[in-house]
Order: structure tokens, then C-alpha cells, then sequence
């Protein structure tokens, strides 16, 4: 009865929407999501530049109606009240109306929403606790992942985790070059290789058996597409065997070749050579966005750089 409700008051505004002359020729939009986790990020611009992107800054935006899902599914299925005390501190933090602590603008979060840590290591033990066993149980590792807002932090945090795996590990470099020849002379090899913009490997690419891996570009739709995860199984020299850890091919076991990969926000235009993949141990909360997780860490040692990040990071799972 409820859905019934639901669609027939869907179908009263869009008639309404209909009888309304607009600037867009009647055509109606529907634009669906949780926009807490939309981001307005422009690179290398200012917070007002930043403010500006938002869609409520358009004039556009007074011609939109907007229609809010009253009831949170996951809360009332499962009937756990600490669910619905975090969905609601979860809100909070998303609306920005979550209280200031300081002239800093840095927030307190309340003492039921987390655990806090005062390391790096203790955020380790207390997300992959004994990983050296743990870490061969696919959905063990599936389930849990730390979060960071700068790729700097994600970078050291999964070299650190890693350490805690046996075994030896394999080191794959690079091949860079500049796409226009004639430029070669004025980049040299070893300027490439220092290289390491985002969305992109990095020059060395060091694994070991048995780490999780996300891919950082489109392979093989549905199954294999930028930010799937998987598990590393086999190191051959110029392809990597791995078992899908999510998505439609869950299970699979599949191989993952080097490819060129043109970086486009670089004011240098060159080519990297290698596996399109990296480290999943940790990830930086943007690119965690989509994916669902039991056990999360947030590492703040960098600030977020808003509420929004913050609020992505933090609702990756269902309950404090």
C-alpha cells in the first residue's frame, strides 16, 4: 500500500511538472542518489569556485522539486536500534550540521559513533586484526577496508599492511614515455617514473600473493570495471592472475594485462605502461564510493576537506 502511495504521489508531480512551462521544453530529469556523497570538486580552484559548482547555485535550481524517501530499509529490516541512532548521526554529518569543537571548523564526532585510535598501527590491528592467517579467507578481506582523503596516506598505509603478509613479494616497473617524441630531450626517463598522478599505478608496483587489488580502469564490463576489487593469485611477468572479490563476477578467477594509460589532468602529456591496478588494502574515500563494507577505518591523520568526504567515508558500512 505504501509503494502504491508512493507512486501514484510520484505521478501527481510529474504531472504538475508537465503543466509547468519550462525552460528546458517540458523536458522532466530525474536525478536520483544520496547527494550528501556528490562531491562539487573542481581541480586547482577556490572554495568559492567549489561552492559555485553545486546545482543549488544554478538558477536552475528553482525549477526543481525535490522527493525524500522517508524510511530507511536497512534500519527496519534489520530492527537494530544502534542502526538507527548511527543512520541519524550519519545525517547529521552529512547536512553539515554536525557541532564544532573549535575556531578550526574540525568537528566532534559523538562517542557512540566510532572507536578511536591514536595510531596508524592500532588502525591496522583493529581492521585487519591477525591478518598473517586472516588474510587467506577471501570474504574476511572482502568486508573491511581504511579509508583516507589524500592518496599519500592510502599509498603508505597499504605498503604498511602489506608489510604484515609472508612470503616474498614481486616489483613491477613502468614503462614511460612522452607522447609527443620531439619533447623526449626535456623528460627524461627518470622525471617520468617520479611521476605518480591520481588514477594512475604507480611507477614500482610491488605485491605479494594473496593482497587485494582495484582497478583503476575499465577491462571487461560488467565484471572488470574501474573499482573493482580482487585478489592477487598468481605473478607472471606481464600478467597478473586474480579472483574477483566484488561485483557481478564474484568468484571468477581472471588475468590482467599491462596497458598504456595517458594520465589527463597532468600538464605533461605522457604514457605509463603497466598493470591498471592498485593496492586495496586501503583507499581514498572517493574511490570508495559504491562500495559496501562491515568493517571500516577512517584515517584522519589528513583532514577532509568537508563534511561531504567525511560522511562518504563514514557511511560505507551500517552501524557504529
Amino acid at each position: 500500500m505504501a509503494h502504491k502511495k508512493s507512486l501514484e504521489a510520484l505521478d501527481a508531480t510529474l504531472q504538475d511538472l508537465r503543466n509547468t512551462k519550462s525552460i528546458m521544453g517540458g523536458i522532466i530529469v530525474l536525478l536520483a542518489g544520496d547527494f550528501r556523497q556528490t562531491l562539487p570538486v573542481i581541480r586547482r580552484a577556490t572554495r568559492a569556485d567549489e561552492l559555485n559548482a553545486c546545482l543549488k547555485s544554478s538558477f536552475l535550481w528553482s525549477k526543481v522539486k525535490t522527493l525524500q524517501l522517508k524510511t530507511n530499509m536497512r534500519v527496519r529490516l534489520s530492527g537494530d536500534s544502534l542502526a538507527g541512532e548511527f543512520s541519524e548521526q550519519l545525517l547529521t554529518l552529512g547536512n553539515g550540521k554536525t557541532a564544532t569543537g573549535d575556531l578550526t571548523g574540525h568537528i566532534d564526532l559523538p562517542s557512540n559513533f566510532c572507536s578511536m585510535v591514536k595510531s596508524s598501527d592500532e588502525l591496522i590491528a583493529m581492521v585487519f586484526p591477525n591478518i598473517q592467517n586472516n588474510f587467506k579467507s577471501h570474504g574476511w578481506l572482502r568486508e573491511r577496508a581504511i579509508l583516507a582523503p589524500k592518496n599519500v596516506c592510502v599509498t603508505k598505509l597499504n605498503l604498511q599492511v602489506q608489510e604484515y603478509l609472508p612470503g616474498n613479494g614481486k616489483s613491477f616497473y613502468s614503462i614511460d614515455t612522452v607522447v609527443d617524441p620531439s619533447e623526449a630531450v626535456n623528460y627524461p626517463t627518470e622525471f617520468l617514473n617520479a611521476l605518480n598522478p591520481s588514477g594512475c599505478p604507480p611507477h614500482q608496483l610491488f605485491l605479494k600473493i594473496g593482497v587485494p587489488i582495484i582497478l583503476l580502469r575499465n577491462l571487461d564490463s560488467p565484471k572488470l570495471c574501474n573499482g573493482t576489487r580482487l585478489i592477487v593469485t598468481k605473478l607472471l611477468t606481464n600478467l597478473i592472475e586474480a579472483t574477483i572479490l566484488t561485483g557481478c563476477g564474484s568468484g571468477e578467477s581472471v588475468f590482467i594485462p599491462r596497458i598504456p594509460i595517458i594520465p589527463s589532468d597532468e600538464p605533461i602529456s605522457f604514457k605509463r605502461l603497466q598493470f591498471p591496478i592498485r593496492l586495496a588494502f586501503a583507499m581514498s574515500i572517493n574511490k570508495a564510493q559504491g562500495q559496501s563494507l562491515k568493517v571500516t577505518g577512517v584515517n584522519l591523520e589528513e583532514s577532509c576537506f568537508s563534511h561531504g568526504q567525511l560522511y562518504v567515508a563514514c557511511s560505507r558500512v551500517g552501524s557504529p
